[in-house]
């Protein structure tokens, strides 16, 4: 049979485990935070500070059984937790800048590509609808850009129906023909 540690009990080394641990927390947290807050705060502002503080003492009460009272003084044992936790914190916001930067990076070298393929499009368009004759152009513009159905493209251009729809078919293997480098 084992026997149980003797803890120390102090000042700087209080017993968290006891009967009364929120009383024991309550004075640790009236004796150490403000110096804990302090030291954050130099490093992380003062509301990442403040959160950072109540977090650490979120994490000794959780952890009240790792204390050792004979091992060392609290004092340390808090800014052990503060620092992990601040660490922690870093990382974190580290991760979240690298993140936006490359979401930010990705979004502009995107946006600026497809920007360039749309005006890169635009123009062999235009190109090739320069390249097809008037009523050609009129039978495209009419159906693509109005969005008239070839019943209203024969209506608009005094045409049967019948000949504008075979009409626009073969204008669409012409316009693919140009967009595309083969010639007819």
């Amino acid at each position: 049979m084992t026997k149980p540690k003797e803890r120390a009990v102090d000042g700087t080394r209080p017993d968290l485990d006891g009967e009364d641990p929120a009383t024991a927390f309550a004075a640790l947290f009236d004796t150490h935070a403000p110096a804990l807050r302090g030291y954050l705060a130099g490093r992380v502002g003062i509301d990442t500070a403040d959160d950072l503080v109540a977090e650490t003492f979120l994490v000794a009460l959780r952890r009240r059984k790792d204390y050792d009272p004979a091992q060392a003084p609290v004092r340390g044992w808090l800014y052990g937790i503060a620092t992990n936790l601040l660490r922690n914190h870093v990382r974190a916001e580290v991760r979240g800048y690298r993140a936006t930067e490359r979401l930010h990076a990705e979004t502009a070298h995107g946006h600026d590509a497809q920007v360039a393929a749309q005006v890169d499009a635009q123009r062999q368009l235009a190109r090739a609808l320069a390249r097809l004759s008037a009523p050609e152009r009129d039978l495209v513009l009419l159906t693509s850009w109005a969005g008239l159905d070839p019943s209203e493209v024969a209506t608009a251009l005094n045409l049967p129906a019948s000949t504008v729809r075979s009409r626009l078919h073969r204008v669409r293997a012409k316009l693919q023909a140009l967009l595309t480098g083969e010639t007819s």
